[in-house]
């Protein structure tokens, strides 16, 4: 018996999404671009079909993390050669290429298997927020997890609380 279905490509209408990171935790972001990525929101969800949207990041550059992750986490990588491990700690790769870190986040949060290359692929990162596909964008994505800092009756008295 067979598994095709049809022509199911164009069942699957991809819907550009713009995610604007700046001021958001990188740890509480990128679950939700993996989740758009895999089409997860989706009703039409099926595990192994790719059926997930384009995820457009901007403000890569201004992307947050808690706690001394700032200083202690690192990005390791290997040169090839005898001896080439190399690690960058965050706040040099965060100046140098911010666009990396929110793409290795996302990668980890993706499934390991064969989808995972052509999903990494619609995610388009930017350092700023200018990027040429406006006109493509049909959401902008508003997380839950957004930062919103503290304001109430005691942020007038406490000038640390202040926005």
């Amino acid at each position: 018996m067979s598994q095709a279905v049809g022509s199911t490509a164009l069942a699957y209408a991809r819907v550009w999404h713009e995610v604007n990171v700046a001021n958001q935790v990188l740890g509480r972001i990128s679950p939700e671009i993996a989740k758009l990525l895999m089409g997860k929101h989706k009703p039409i969800f099926d595990p192994a079909a790719d059926c997930g949207d384009y995820v457009v990041v901007t403000n890569a550059a201004r992307v947050r993390v808690t706690g001394t992750k700032a200083q202690q986490k690192l990005y390791r990588y290997h040169t090839g050669h005898p001896g080439g491990l190399r690690e960058v700690p965050f706040k040099d790769m965060i100046t140098k290429k911010p666009t990396e870190v929110i793409r290795h986040a996302v990668s980890g949060m993706l499934p390991k298997n064969r989808l995972r290359d052509d999903r990494l692929a619609r995610l388009l990162v930017f350092p700023g927020k200018d990027h040429p596909y406006k006109k493509n964008i049909a959401k902008s994505f508003v997380s839950k997890t957004a930062y919103r800092p503290i304001v109430g009756p005691d942020a007038a008295a406490d000038p640390s609380l202040r926005v």
